[in-house]
């Protein structure tokens, strides 16, 4: 029979107890491989690029001129139309009741004015004998200066009505090209409102939008004439030169930016093309140039990672950005030469971190060509020690 003796185990119990229990030792935090390069200042071109859109110089919205329900519409987006063709047609069968009403008013009004003319003329003739006065022959021309005005407002009514069933039909008034349908058949429609767009044919704009701090640029621009490079993205070639033509003087509500066109002085540019418009800017000196993929965002300022080669640690650093130049961003102050900034990787470090530089892996040639070089080498090896066991050695007697 074994006895144990308890006072001893029990220290030994408790202590595999709390072995148990306590935290495994966090892992090392890896060390991440960054790209890098050395700052260097040079000669710079900023240029300004926007989206913009082809528009029409003159782009109108008809409508008719009188209310009613429309009952037919006889272009579809994209038409081409002439001036002078029947775009839609409201139903005309008021206003034809309304134009023959002012017809028949006309006849009324004649009548009367043919009868004040006929009593002012026998009651002149009265007067002239004595057997009436004078007020009397007054009152008789006033009647028929009435009847006379009347007419005329007769005349007057039944022409601007016969000019109202003439506005049952929406006609085109400029050559061009039907950009917009806003009401479908069976529509009732009030005076006014648009049914069709219409693009003037003609000069083209192209019309982007610019930021509130750039207005004052392009304001200088327009006042220097300075031309603007536009390219059409679907259609390769040179770039179209442009002259800025006009500057919204107000914000969009939306956006908060300003409304830019631009002349392009061609008509054979297709409507609502897409495009890009560079503006070229006087060269800057002394700028620092660095891919797009080495900023980033902290606390709403644009800053880099600098690395400190002698304790391979970065820390943030923020930078003040002056534009583009291609696919590279020129940084006009914040940056010294001989820095040297981090280009890749950015998004997952910390400040502090410690990193090592990228090494780029061996290709299959590179690592072929080692292959065969250390090969090499151990065949020579080889081969000289075969040669020197087969050498016969030299044996010296002694006499």
């Amino acid at each position: 029979m074994r006895l144990f003796h308890l006072p001893l185990l029990a220290p030994l119990a408790l202590g595999l107890v709390l072995a148990g229990c306590s935290k495994p030792e966090p892992a090392p935090e890896p060390v991440r491989a960054v790209r890098t390069m050395t700052v260097a200042q040079a000669n710079a071109g900023v240029s300004l690029e926007y989206a913009a859109e082809v528009r029409a110089r003159t782009e109108s919205r008809l409508g008719f001129r009188v209310p009613g329900k429309m009952v037919r519409r006889a272009v579809d987006l994209g038409d081409t139309v002439k001036r002078g063709q029947v775009l839609a047609q409201l139903d005309p069968q008021d206003l034809r009741l309304s134009q023959q009403a002012a017809g028949a008013a006309v006849v009324g009004a004649k009548a009367n004015l043919d009868q004040a003319e006929a009593d002012f003329k026998r009651f002149k003739e009265l007067r002239d004998q004595g057997f009436i006065s004078s007020a009397e022959l007054e009152r008789r021309d006033t009647a028929l200066k009435s009847a006379r005005a009347q007419h005329q407002q007769a005349v007057a009514q039944a022409s601007a009505q016969g000019n109202q069933a003439g506005y049952a039909a929406l006609t085109a008034d400029a050559q061009g090209v039907i950009t917009g349908v806003e009401a479908e058949p069976g529509m009732v429609v009030a005076a006014g409102t648009p049914v069709l767009r219409l693009a003037h044919d003609g000069p083209r704009d192209v019309v982007f939008s610019v930021p509130e701090d750039k207005v004052a640029l392009f304001k200088t621009l327009e006042r220097q004439g300075a031309v603007l490079q536009v390219r059409l993205w679907s259609t390769e070639g040179a770039p179209l030169p442009a002259k800025i033509r006009e500057i919204g003087a107000a914000a969009d509500p939306v956006t908060r930016t300003y409304l830019v066109k631009a002349d392009i002085g061609r008509s054979d540019v297709k409507l609502g093309q897409t495009a890009s418009v560079q503006v070229a800017l006087p060269q800057t000196t002394l700028a620092t140039k660095l891919p797009l993929s080495a900023l980033r965002e902290s606390g709403g300022q644009t800053a880099v990672w600098l690395l400190d080669r002698p304790s391979m640690t970065v820390k943030l650093h923020p930078v003040k950005v002056a534009g583009a130049d291609g696919n590279q961003v020129l940084v006009a102050s914040g940056l010294q030469p001989g820095q040297v900034v981090v280009t890749a990787g950015v998004h997952v470090l910390t400040d502090g971190q410690k990193v090592k530089l990228y090494a780029e892996p061996r290709t299959a040639a590179q690592a072929g060509g080692a292959t065969v070089a250390g090969g090499a080498a151990a065949a020579a090896r080889a081969e000289a020690a075969v040669a020197a066991q087969q050498q016969p050695s030299t044996v010296k007697s002694a006499n």
